[in-house]
This record gives C-alpha cells, structure tokens and sequence, in this order.
C-alpha cells in the first residue's frame, strides 16, 4: 500500500505537461501490472501489438460515462472500468509505449492526452473528442491513425453531426455556458465534413482488406450521432474478423459472431467507418 501512496504522490508532481490527471491507487497498480505484460512483445507489427494489448483488457467491465469526474475536464486514468472509446485510447496509449520503448507513468499520460484531446492538449471539456469521425479526423492529422474506409469501398455521407448540442440535459458539463457554446461551435465545425461509410451489405464483401488491429467505428442512422460504437478488428480462428471490444452488455469481450454478423443485430447500425493506426507521431 505504501508504494502505491507514494506512486500517486510521484503522478501528482511528474507529469510532464499541465493536464490535472485523475487516478486512484488502484489504477496506478493496475498500470504497472499492464506495464509487466507489455514486457512479453516486441510490437513488430503494430496490428498485432493493438490486439495484444486489448487483449490484456478482457473481462474488464463496462462502466459507461468515466470520464465524466467532477466539475471541470480532466484526465482520467481509468483501467478498472471502461466504455468502447476509452478502450481503444487506452489500448493506443499502451502500444505507443511499445512502439516509442517507453515505461513510465508520465509517458502514459502524455500518450493519451495527445489521443483523447483536440491537437493533443486538454483545454477544458470541449477540447475533448466527443464525436468519434472527429477522434479519427483529428488523430489521422496527428500521425496517429489513418481513416481507410475510402480504400474499402466506402462512399461519402452527408449527414448533420449535432447530438450533444440537441440534448444538452444528457451531459452535465453542458450545464456550464460556456462548455455548451464551445460544443456547438465545434459542430459547426464538423457540419463543413461529411462522413464516409463501407455500409452494411459491403462489408462481407471487403472484409478480407480488414486487419486485425484496426479500429472500427459503428457508423449509425440515430439522428445527430456519427458512430455509437467503436472496437478493435480481430480476426478470429474460423478466419473472419470479429469485434474485440467494450461491450455495453458486461465487459470488454471479443464477439462470437464475425462482426458482419454482429453488426445485422444492431438494428441503427448503417456501416462502418474504419482506421487504421500508423502511431507515427514522435
């Protein structure tokens, strides 16, 4: 217990940039434990570090909105809990550490900053990448990821990218004023994009161009949302590509079912949005 006191009181003094982090003790042990793992590849090929790293996440539960901490934005270290995005930017954070040979806390913090956070820099609630095209879009200008769905096939999609502007009730931070303004600003913003999705009835069909690691976003037809869900591509023993990910149904799982199958279920679900990581950022 005493290491991990000291542990937090190190991340309290440490991080190298001026993000306020959230952590507990327990997820200060849980990030050297995941730290050990990590230890046991050489993440060569990073597709396979992504999955690997997921991996290490299995039967982790699902806890929805734990980002949402407090009264004012701030980065939550989260391993004890997670939802299908900070799953994957937790993942991401973990294999850049492979791929850069880093193994400290502060490293870690920084990693995920630069993921979660419009151009890398938390700068209160809506510098946040709430909207996952956005999270692609921006990471992709990062180095970060590259959005491949155009190369399998997708088509372009006009679409109005408006959701937590609509129901301001649904996200206490938006009580404040001037997180609502700045939220609608930035779906201006994403009003000028639009989407390109590989729609339902061409995945089969182009699957074999999926690799495992990629990520995949779960394009919708609810008004004003772009993506409900997100996950890592893995392709399973039968030779099909399943959805490793953070089920809302319990915990982070991979699908029994190959995600064509998986995504006939979800009855919003229109396609799917699909990039893959490069981590080429320094």
């Amino acid at each position: 217990m005493l290491q991990r006191i000291i542990f937090c009181l190190f991340l309290a003094f440490s991080i190298s940039n001026n993000a306020q982090i959230t952590c507990t003790p327990l997820d200060s042990s849980l990030f050297v434990s995941r730290m050990d793992e990590l230890r046991q590849i050489n993440g060569e090929n990073l597709g396979d570090s992504l999955v690997f790293v997921g991996k290490l996440f299995l039967d982790i539960p699902y806890v929805e909105k734990t980002l949402e901490v407090g009264e004012t934005e701030t980065l939550v270290i989260n391993l004890r809990g997670l939802d299908c995005t900070t799953f994957v930017e937790n993942a991401l954070a973990f294999t850049s550490m492979i791929k850069k040979e880093q193994i400290d806390f502060v490293n870690f913090t920084n990693n995920l900053e630069t993921i979660r956070y419009r151009n890398g820099v938390l700068n209160g609630y809506s510098s946040r990448l709430h909207y996952f095209t956005d999270w692609i879009r921006n990471n992709e200008q990062k180095g970060l990821v590259k959005d491949i769905t155009t190369d399998l096939g997708g088509i372009e999609h006009k679409k109005a990218i408006n959701f937590m502007g609509t129901h301001r009730n649904l996200y206490p931070f938006l009580k404040q004023e001037e997180n609502y303004a700045a939220i609608l600003e930035a779906e201006a913003e994403l009003a000028k994009e639009s989407l390109c999705i590989l729609v339902q009835d061409q995945i089969a069909s182009n699957e074999h161009m999926i690799q495992s690691g990629d990520i995949i976003a779960l394009a919708t037809s609810i008004k004003g949302l772009d993506v409900t869900h997100t996950g890592i591509a893995i392709r399973e023993a039968d030779g099909r590509i399943h959805l490793l990910h953070a089920s809302i149904s319990g915990s982070v799982r991979i699908t029994k079912e190959p995600l064509v199958d998986y995504l006939k279920k979800i009855k919003s679900n229109i396609g799917i949005i699909v990039a893959r990581p490069t981590l080429l950022s320094p």
